[in-house]
């Protein structure tokens, strides 16, 4: 059983409390394995959570990690039981080209040292919380805004056509996200309608940086409505 922890593409949703729990006790009880992929929300951004399963209090058998973990380095890792790594290991020979780079690795504990010594994982919390809230309030100003998900450095703007029937805001968003290029802000839709601004800033961001994007948001928003 593979899961995102925290539905990255969504915005940032969390699963509801408990049930990855629920979950992970059923795919053991018949012998499954559990991973937690955690490319995407892992590796502090969330702010609260260094990994997104500790949300639910939970512990994966294998966790995927990549993106933040090498800062723009392609970087990816797999952290497992020692049981179920001796048990690949004993199926036979495996070989990467690249795989244990040391120049690789080398870059991979740098960025923990930077993020240990900048104390960016409480960054991400403590100016992601003032993200968040200035985010939240544009609920009440735009009609087009229907939800706030996420935490920390990972957010995610739900836009809407109707409170009621929920109708995805799929041209609104292209075309706010059209207006805050030409503002120097870039951001992609994402979801399964285009619909959600799926906000992953760096885990230096500042609080200053947090109000222009807003800012920006607010005043496109309100060229659109």
């Amino acid at each position: 059983f593979i899961c995102e922890p925290v539905y990255g593409n969504a915005g940032g949703i969390s699963l509801p409390a408990g049930y990855l729990q629920q979950v992970y006790q059923k795919v053991r009880a018949v012998g499954g394995v559990c991973i937690a992929d955690e490319v995407q929300v892992g590796y502090g951004r969330l702010g609260h959570y260094f990994w997104g399963f500790e949300e639910q209090g939970v512990v994966p058998d294998i966790i995927s990690m990549a993106k933040g973990m090498g800062n723009g380095h392609p970087l990816g890792a797999v952290i497992t039981r020692r049981e179920i790594a001796e048990a690949l290991e004993a199926e036979g020979y495996f070989f990467s080209s690249s795989g244990g780079s040391p120049v690789s690795c080398r870059i991979g504990m740098a960025v923990l040292e930077v993020m240990e010594e900048e104390k960016l994982w409480d960054n991400a919390r403590s100016v992601g919380d003032h993200f968040k809230a200035r985010l939240q309030a544009l609920t009440d100003k735009h009609p087009l805004v229907g939800a706030v998900h996420g935490m920390g450095f990972y957010l995610g703007v739900e836009l809407i056509r109707n409170r009621q029937t929920l109708e995805p805001a799929t041209e609104e968003t292209a075309q706010l996200c059209e207006r805050l290029r030409e503002l120097g802000i870039f951001m992609q839709p994402t979801g399964d309608h285009l619909n959600i601004l799926k906000i992953k800033p760096p885990m230096c961001t500042t609080r200053q940086s947090v109000d222009f994007f807003v800012d920006n948001v607010s005043k496109v928003l309100h060229e659109l409505e």
